[in-house]
């Protein structure tokens, strides 16, 4: 009888574990992973150290501390760094906004977060940060198709199982908004995070940067992904004609 009940409260416990695993933000998870995987590493490098092999030892602490944000003997190894994406400075500061009628939306290039706030309606001037999965899905029909859309790619981000678990007929559908308009050079230089003058390798290395975080096959936004192409093409016509 023990046997069974702690064979009850283990998948119990196990499905708990996995309901997290599925709604928890991608990079809040990447980080406590990373956080779990650089302790256990260190715990290995300590205990193979005490046995004497600090030729595996050595590496794995360095391999460790490095998960942890700590790179070993000063900055000045910055290859080091670079193992755990330490050596390679990523776009410091450089951001991407989207907006619509409702919504705009902040890409940040380095960790690939996005923020939003409202611009228009009730709650100009808030961030969706303030709001809750059931509050933020239940402004979906409120808004116009682009604005939706918005939300939407907003909430794959925030709470990436949203969409399996919402109800009523416009949610949790992948929406494919039109824009409201030609999108001018002023909003393709917003988009991909550029200065107005941008050339065209720089629209291309920008265009290839944000497409790696938001390509729905790496689980981002068709809708984003398609208003960054869209962004692309803008300003390449610009420079061609």
């Amino acid at each position: 009888m023990p046997t069974l009940i702690a064979g009850v409260v283990a998948v119990v416990v196990l499905y708990s574990l996995l309901q997290m695993f599925r709604a928890a933000n991608p990079a809040v998870l990447a980080r406590a992973l990373k956080i779990v995987g650089g302790v256990v590493t260190l715990a290995v490098a300590a205990f193979t150290g005490v046995r004497g092999e600090l030729a595996v030892a050595i590496p794995l602490g360095i391999f460790g501390a490095g998960l942890l944000g700590w790179v070993p003997f000063g900055t000045s190894i910055g290859d080091i760094g670079g193992l755990f994406g330490r050596g390679q400075p990523q776009a410091s500061g450089q951001t991407s906004r989207v907006r619509s009628q409702f919504l705009e939306m902040i890409l940040d290039h380095g960790s690939g977060q996005i923020a939003g706030r409202f611009v228009n309606g009730p709650n100009a001037g808030r961030s969706l940060e303030e709001f809750d999965l059931p509050q933020l899905s239940a402004m979906i029909a409120n808004f116009d198709a682009e604005s939706a859309a918005l939300l939407e790619s907003y909430l794959d981000r925030r709470f990436p199982a949203w969409r399996q678990h919402a109800q009523g007929d416009g949610a949790g559908g992948q929406r494919r908004a039109a824009a409201s308009g030609k999108m001018t050079d002023e909003e393709a230089y917003q988009i991909l995070g550029l200065k107005p003058g941008a050339g065209r390798d720089e629209i291309a290395r920008a265009h290839r940067s944000l497409m790696k975080k938001l390509h729905p096959d790496q689980g981002g936004s068709t809708y984003l992904a398609a208003r960054v192409n869209e962004a692309k093409d803008t300003l390449l016509r610009t420079h061609h004609s």
